[in-house]
């Protein structure tokens, strides 16, 4: 940090990170924080240009973007305040030491138990433009790896005053707080999760059944039946165990290795709260290790602040069931937020040191825990708990999870169809499962109850198809999402964001609490209510932003700027692109494992803007970018390949399938380099809807001749406003929506295209 950017003071300092990051300290003794600590990572930040006035009362700094006062004493309302340079609204362009700020929200640590929605936590979003981060009493974290007591008592507060430049002050967060790993190209896919005692026989005769049907998956979730649960009395609950059951396991190296062989990744659960005890399997090893009185049984407890206990822990306990292929572990802490001596939050601890520690021993690391506050996003995956089997709960999960990116937290893993208690809906199953294909990360997951099941082909032949598809779609993103992935990391870009973060200055953005961006290309609305009983479709109210855009499914356009309500069969889910949108998909989603890079890809190309998209891909440290580059203006389409260290497979084929060219045009190419001419494609001039008009009338319960007066009124009157008046004498409520959505899109395409 340059001297000049900091203000001190004998028992105050103020830190001027950038034009609207200000950190701001208070401690009476003078006993102001360097280190690291569990939320701040990095205060060396480019200088920034300043004003500082300074007399006998106080001192102000002045930036670009914000004006601090501050009158020497401790903290307080009277003391402190900060004025925006901004008029964001009549009243609100101050803060005032001691405000309660509205922000945007961010996150909280689970969802256990929830029904529907719950409180959130603070993020560093606010539509004030400003927010205060606070690092008052956050654990020190040393450069030896351990964590110590901050012995300050005083303030420590980050002003992050970005007005409405969301994606700016998210980027320094990031830069303050640490950026977010890349997460290995596996956690991508298809999870596979149950509460259920699975044996080997039984375990892998589902995942070969998956693979017959063509559904992929890349990682096999052991719930915490792997281990003994039916231990001797004297020791308590089987909640905590380390030992493989036999009974059901009889070689856990044989089992691990045949998932292997499937190309699944492998976590298993564990509880730690009850340590190691005198059942297991290692506790000779740990007894021997930290002198425990064998004679009487005595426990190794769980305490993650003893680094004794913790070197063991992994050494003698988690690093030989790595060994046999276990991959990385499900940390199911519930038991509390104490440990047995004074320290960090065990569940910090247990995240920040199974990361690191799993980090150590692969390429990438992961683990899959609850979140611990903010700082958190540095050890990914996030667990959000056991969900409730509800509409309710699956409403709010879309929220959730993209408002979760206000505190940097961007790697949600969702119990997708939920978890427990509820009721049986097969639709509902359906519908969480199209959200989790395009929710960070994918991991079905049910209770142990025998009704409770979420393989495809529990259901009916319909459904089964839809999840089959769905599943398959997801793992063909997976080039796209391992792109997102690196980009989240290098440049501070969640995967998901809210809608404000693309138009912060739109009221309907806001409105948009269940849509999200889904990387760089795509928009998503998840429909999260039940079929309308007429129609029989289910129903989304979706705000397009500006441009055109375009349905990924089906290729129906639709006007920006425009908010209406969309409706979808339930084998449909409303994913859009904009005009320009590229996207990278395996073209061969049921064959390539997920560790592997495609050997074929499939390129949807949505015409109409010129844009740009840098595919990247990793393979043992090394990186290798094929962009691909639609010039519009031009007519022109060009793919190039950087790959000096020859990772991506020697034939692989690309496809482009241009979308909006009245019908889908192919074109191959095997090479490093090639431009292709797009003189000859044009925009589609119409859209034909009566075949899907049909569709949906089709299956509608109303009568029979209004279905055939609807069919005329499309027929017979081309007028998009005399259409709607003839529409109106006829029809209301959702069926009137319904048919609206269809003209529009008939208009918007005449229109724009003709």
């Amino acid at each position: 940090m340059e001297k000049t950017q900091v203000i001190k003071g004998k028992d105050y300092r103020f830190t001027v990170l950038t034009d609207s990051l200000i950190r701001m300290e208070y401690e009476k003794n003078g006993n102001f924080i360097d280190e690291k600590t569990q939320i701040i990572q990095n205060r060396q930040f480019s200088s920034t240009n300043f004003d500082l006035l300074e007399d006998e009362m106080g001192i102000q700094i002045i930036t670009s973007q914000l004006h601090l006062y501050y009158k020497y004493g401790e903290f307080s309302p009277s003391s402190l305040f900060v004025e925006m340079k901004a008029n964001l609204s009549d009243y609100n362009n101050r803060w005032t030491y001691g405000d309660e700020i509205e922000t945007l929200k961010g996150t909280t640590q689970t969802l256990d138990g929830i029904d529907g929605k719950t409180e959130l936590e603070d993020g560093i979003i606010s539509r004030g433009g400003f927010s205060i981060l606070d690092d008052s009493g956050s654990y020190l974290q040393l450069e030896n790896g351990e964590f110590a007591e901050n012995q300050s008592t005083g303030k420590d507060l980050y002003f992050f005053g970005y007005r409405h430049e969301y994606r700016r002050a998210l980027k320094d967060y990031y830069k303050l707080t640490g950026a977010v790993p890349i997460i290995p190209r596996y956690a991508l896919g298809n999870w596979w999760s149950r509460f259920w005692p699975y044996t080997e026989e039984t375990y892998l005769e589902l995942m070969n059944k998956f693979k017959k049907k063509k559904v992929p998956l890349s990682v096999s979730v052991i719930d915490m039946d792997w281990h003994k649960r039916e231990i001797p009395e004297r020791f308590g609950s089987g909640w905590t165990g380390y030992s493989w059951n036999r009974e059901f396991f009889p070689k856990p190296e044989r089992f691990l290795k045949k998932l292997h062989d499937l190309g699944l990744k492998t976590t298993l659960n564990v509880h730690p709260a009850d340590g190691i005890r005198a059942f297991e399997d290692a506790y000779e090893r740990i007894s021997s290790r930290l002198k425990l009185n064998v004679s009487l049984e005595e426990p190794a407890l769980f305490d993650f602040n003893n680094k004794d206990f913790r070197e063991a822990y992994f050494d003698e306990v988690h690093h030989p069931l790595e060994d046999e292929g276990v991959d990385f572990w499900w940390i199911d802490w519930q038991q509390g937020n104490q440990s047995n001596s004074t320290g960090v939050d065990p569940l910090w601890a247990l995240n920040f040191y199974h990361y690191l520690d799993n980090q150590e021993r692969n390429e990438a690391g992961l683990i899959l825990s609850r979140y611990a506050g903010a700082g958190s996003h540095r050890y990914p995956i996030g667990f959000s708990g056991d969900t409730i089997v509800t509409w309710e709960s699956l409403d709010f999960q879309p929220y959730f999870t993209a408002t979760a990116s206000n505190i940097g937290y961007s790697w949600w893993s969702h119990d997708i169809g939920g978890h427990m208690k509820g009721y049986s809906d097969e639709e509902l199953s359906l519908r969480w499962l199209q959200f989790g294909v395009f929710s960070p990360i994918n991991r079905l997951h049910s209770s142990a109850s025998s009704f409770n099941s979420k393989e495809p082909w529990a259901f009916s032949l319909e459904t089964e198809k839809a999840m089959s598809q769905i599943m398959q779609f997801r793992h063909a993103m997976i080039p796209y999402l391992y792109t997102m992935n690196v980009r989240n990391h290098d440049d501070g870009i969640p995967l998901i964001l809210p809608m404000y973060y693309l138009d912060s200055e739109n009221e309907k953005a806001y409105e948009a609490k269940n849509e999200y961006q889904f990387g760089s290309e795509l928009i998503v609305s998840p429909i999260t209510q039940h079929t309308n009983h007429q129609t029989k479709l289910g129903c989304v109210e979706v705000w397009f932003p500006t441009g055109s855009w375009y349905d990924l499914f089906s290729g129906m356009t639709y006007e920006g700027n425009t908010k209406m309500k969309i409706y979808r069969r339930k084998d449909e889910m409303p994913v859009f692109a904009k005009s320009g949108a590229i996207l990278p998909l395996d073209a061969t989603p049921t064959v390539t494992k997920a560790t592997q890079l495609p050997l074929h890809l499939n390129w949807k190309i949505f015409l109409g803007k010129s844009n740009q998209f840098k595919l990247i891909e990793d393979s043992n440290g090394h990186r290798a970018e094929t962009v691909v580059c639609l010039d519009w203006e031009k007519k022109q389409l060009k793919l190039e390949i950087f790959d000096p260290y020859h990772i991506i497979p020697s034939k692989r084929t690309h496809i482009f399938e241009l979308i909006g060219s009245g019908s889908t045009v192919e074109m191959k190419s095997e090479n490093s380099f090639n431009e292709f001419s797009l003189k000859n494609i044009t925009l589609d001039k119409k859209v034909d809807i009566s075949a899907e008009l049909f569709k949906r009338l089709n299956q509608a319960e109303i009568d029979y001749q209004l279905k055939e007066k609807i069919i005329e009124v499309f027929k017979q009157e081309k007028n998009y406003g005399k259409r709607l008046n003839e529409l109106l004498s006829l029809v209301s409520g959702d069926l009137l929506e319904m048919l609206l959505e269809l003209a529009y899109v008939e208009n918007f395409k005449e229109e724009n295209h003709g």
